[in-house]
């Protein structure tokens, strides 16, 4: 890591964002103190991790979906952390229950699938009903129905006050969830802000049919936007739906479909985390 700080809010769901390598494991794993970073902090609260009596009762985290003994139960892998976090073997069988995995409670977790890892590592993060949520990477190996669940499930989270940092490598996999990012790569930070500030940085299209396709082309390259086809029409790129209406219309140029096309968070997300020397 280079230099590179962030602070998360409480009642928010923080996307920590970038390409594979970048660096969110060793900084999630810092934050842990699982690794001791040679410069600088890493608090919760105002505190570190590790100077709590009981920090599993203040950050539940799940940074890896194979870090289980493949011979216990899941129940029986949740009773061995319970009582380091001071809960009840019932509490084993809530969370079990939460994530949906009651009906595996004592099946080996050799025998379960990448998801349900997930879920069990979720499970665990869970157990003391902590304040703060870290999860690396949750929606690894989930099927598009577990996609849609942990996302309602980090936004519950985040609605009942909880600090939730959930990292990840694709943006559009986090989108439908979080309310902020923070994106690094090569271990340095790029990009911090809310999502929808993020949202305004991405370029602006418009997708457009008239029977005049090179007036618009000569329209939209006086205004300095780019025009290309798409399909029986032409993408613009460079200005938003109303934008290209009004010009249009001050040109008098017939336009028989005028469509706002949402802004492509995920190429801006590419641009962000390109290599520094290919930028």
């Amino acid at each position: 890591m280079d230099d590179l700080a962030f602070t998360v809010r409480p009642g928010a769901v923080t996307g920590f964002l970038g390409p594979n390598g970048a660096g969110k494991t060793t900084t999630l794993r810092m934050l842990l103190g699982l690794t001791r970073p040679t410069a600088g902090r890493a608090l919760v609260g105002d505190r570190p991790y590790t100077s709590y009596e009981r920090p599993g009762t203040v950050v539940g985290a799940a940074l890896e979906a194979s870090s289980f003994h493949p011979g216990r139960t899941g129940l029986g892998h949740l009773e061995v952390f319970a009582p380091q976090v001071g809960v009840s073997k019932q509490r084993c069988r809530q969370v079990l229950e939460a994530v949906g995995l009651d009906h595996a409670a004592k099946q080996r977790v050799g025998k379960y699938s990448l998801g349900m890892r997930q879920r069990l590592g979720l499970a665990t993060a869970l157990l003391a009903d902590p304040p703060v949520i870290v999860l690396d990477e949750p929606t690894n190996g989930l099927d598009p129905e577990g996609i849609v669940w942990i996302r309602r499930l980090l936004r519950q989270f985040a609605a009942e006050g909880r600090t939730v940092l959930v990292s990840s490598h694709l943006l559009r996999e986090v989108e439908a969830s979080v309310d902020d990012v923070v994106v690094i790569a090569q271990g340095r930070l790029r990009h911090a802000s809310t999502l929808a500030e993020l949202r305004t940085r991405a370029t602006p299209a418009a997708y457009v049919e008239t029977p005049r396709p090179d007036a618009l082309a000569t329209l939209a390259a006086d205004r300095g936007w780019t025009v290309q086809p798409d399909g029986d029409g032409t993408l613009v790129d460079g200005a938003n739906a109303a934008e290209v209406g009004a010009a249009a219309h001050a040109a008098g140029l017939e336009l028989h479909e005028l469509v706002r096309r949402d802004v492509d968070l995920e190429a801006l997300f590419f641009e962000l985390t390109r290599p520094e020397e290919a930028r």
